[in-house]
């Protein structure tokens, strides 16, 4: 039994950054109604230029992030005008399959440009660890639940505390209403690609400092965990997102510590096929009429 408590306090612990991934992906196809395939790809990106940067002038953590954020929403707005701005709202497939060529080409970027497996990030700071009734929970661990916590209170005022907000809301009710309204469509779409890049911005570089390390495989890796984690939780529902993330590093850990590592993709995608044939909207959805849009 208390084995099975710290796997799921663990599980916890890396599905709070799965959850941020999988925010990302929602908030842009609840708003926008389309799958960006190379928010993951994005992501590495400016992950990796923080740990040039770093590499180059010992600019520390807080020096990685800065250009972390920076890389992410460069490669986030180029792929936001190539595969969405130039392309007309009703061709989803069009859009998924650009960003799908974009995904290809910033990924070759990257294996080009840092040749090396691995590239060293620089670390979280150090936080004393905690343990209580035989349960352990490290000090990095503690520092990305209060990072992403502090992200999901500050989305969650943003969306539903803030013209912005209702303006998001809007358009991913009805995008004819919120035009007909006299909002800006195009406008709140852009702000909101850029906002779900900064969110996974912050997944990326908690990530990659818990590691102290980044590969050239982060943006494939990122992708799916992100698409798993918001289809268990229901497509286009920040709620969903959250629990398709928790629920999503929970499943990882118990199934890693019961029947170990090379079983542990084989539960991860049984669970999302059972997820899918007995709640086709999710954790988060409604299952007569598949994901429960709203945000």
């Amino acid at each position: 039994m208390l084995d099975l408590a710290q796997n799921t306090l663990d599980g916890i612990a890396a599905g709070a950054a799965y959850a941020l991934l999988a925010i990302g992906f929602t908030l842009i196809f609840g708003v926008m109604r389309r799958l960006n395939i190379a928010f993951g790809p994005s992501i590495m990106v400016g992950v990796f230029l923080g740990a040039w940067v770093h590499a180059q002038w010992s600019a520390g953590l807080i020096g990685a992030a800065a250009a972390t954020f920076a890389g992410v929403l460069i490669a986030s707005v180029y792929v936001e005008r190539l595969s969405f701005a130039a392309i007309r709202g009703d061709a989803a497939l069009a859009s998924m399959a650009s960003s799908f060529a974009l995904w290809m080409q910033l990924e070759q970027g990257v294996a080009l440009a840092f040749p090396g497996r691995t590239t060293a990030f620089p670390t979280l700071p150090q936080l004393p660890d905690v343990r209580f009734a035989g349960l352990f929970l490290g000090g990095d661990d503690l520092l990305v639940f209060a990072v992403a916590g502090a992200v999901l209170l500050l989305l969650h005022r943003l969306i539903y505390h803030s013209h912005f907000g209702l303006e998001m809301r809007a358009l991913a009710d009805s995008p004819e209403a919120a035009a007909v309204s006299q909002v800006n469509t195009r406008r709140v779409a852009f702000l909101t690609f850029c906002l779900a890049a900064l969110v996974g911005a912050v997944a990326g570089m908690l990530i990659a400092a818990t590691d102290g390390q980044i590969t050239p495989k982060f943006g494939l890796w990122a992708t799916m965990k992100g698409l798993i984690a918001m289809m268990i939780g229901g497509l286009g529902s920040l709620r969903g997102a959250l629990l398709g993330g928790l629920a999503l590093g929970i499943i990882e850990a118990q199934a890693q510590w019961y029947l170990g590592a090379a079983a542990r993709e084989i539960v991860v995608y049984g669970f999302l096929f059972l997820c899918l044939i007995a709640l086709p909207g999710g954790m988060a959805g409604v299952r007569e009429t598949g994901a429960e849009r709203k945000l």
